[in-house]
């Protein structure tokens, strides 16, 4: 009697956070070196994680600054009280962990220690979304849900590497608390064809289309501008208006553009569909009186599976591929 075929395993690879397609223009640790060269000229910028250095980027700077940098083993609780104390004595820390550890396990300290205080602590998270294929414990796809109740907190969400470069640097001169969402390791870099510039608070058109209006932060921006460029062969023309802050929202853009007649509006997002950018955009608009077609691209409300990425972003409607159909089925 035959054995019984193996299933085949994964290999870590396919499951780590590696966002970049085959042959796609990438930045190595564009958090990381930005933070280095931005410390050069700030002394007060110290950095702190929770054992996760070497996976946020940040060991590049343990390495130029090992005096300015502070170890706090597995204690994301007392990471956030430290950083609150620190910020108390006129630092600027930068802190580093996973999303999920962030957003679930330090919250009150968050709340209470830094946002409360309105203290000059900058929280820098890796595997935000989609961006693991290790399942839930370290999806974190209701992150901007939990913070967007926070009061002043300021929430970031960049496209790409020369997003995230510059952000590094404009979170660092604002004063106050602010969550960034972090993209690490090979970054695709794709805005610089944009003339792009990041500003804190500030939404940007990229493109624009007759058709259809994308409003999208995160990798879905990227994925946007794809989508754009596949539908333009359908004679579709498709605008992408890229949010990179979450909070505060830029509302004068998104409802200017979004009261041009006759788009469908689309929010995608590398989070829960359940309070992330799309319910802010659509808070937004029926307050301004605004009602457009309207359509989201979200992660659902649900436990995601672990997986290969590409597997699971197909799976979950927010590949490229999955985007351009959903937008020819509204379509129709």
């Amino acid at each position: 009697m035959n054995a019984p075929m193996s299933k085949p395993r994964l290999t870590t690879s396919a499951m780590i956070a590696s966002i970049a397609s085959e042959g796609q223009r990438t930045v190595a640790a564009p958090f990381g070196n930005a933070l280095v060269e931005l410390a050069g000229r700030r002394p007060d910028i110290v950095g702190m994680s929770a054992d996760l250095a070497k996976y946020t980027d940040l060991h590049l700077f343990a390495k130029e600054f090992p005096e300015r940098f502070f170890q706090m083993g597995m204690a994301e609780q007392l990471l956030m009280g430290a950083a609150g104390g620190m910020a108390k004595e006129g630092f600027t820390p930068f802190v580093t962990t996973y999303a999920v550890f962030a957003s679930r396990r330090a919250y009150d300290f968050i709340h209470q220690v830094i946002a409360e205080e309105n203290l000059n602590v900058k929280i820098a998270c890796a595997l935000p979304g989609l961006t693991t294929g290790y399942g839930p414990s370290h999806q974190a796809t209701e992150d901007i849900a939990i913070f967007r109740g926070v009061p002043g907190l300021t929430i970031v969400d960049p496209c790409d590497a020369l997003d995230t470069e510059q952000a590094t640097v404009a979170i660092a001169e604002h004063q106050g608390p602010v969550y960034m969402r972090l993209l690490r390791g090979k970054v695709p870099l794709v805005l610089d064809e944009y003339d792009y510039k990041f500003e804190l608070g500030k939404a940007k058109l990229l493109r624009d289309g007759r058709e259809v209006l994308v409003i999208s932060s995160g990798i879905m921006t990227m994925r946007a501008l794809e989508t754009a460029q596949a539908l333009k062969n359908d004679n579709v023309g498709v605008a992408v208006l890229h949010v990179p802050t979450i909070k505060p929202l830029d509302t004068e853009t998104i409802v200017r553009e979004a009261s041009r007649s006759g788009r469908l509006v689309v929010v995608a997002e590398n989070h829960s569909v359940i309070g992330g950018l799309g319910e802010a955009v659509a808070g937004t608009l029926l307050r301004a009186g605004v009602a457009p077609a309207f359509r989201q691209i979200a992660l659902p409300d649900a436990f995601l599976d672990a997986g290969a990425l590409p597997t699971l972003h197909d799976r979950y409607g927010i590949s490229t591929e999955a985007m351009v159909a959903s937008i020819r089925s509204w379509l129709r």
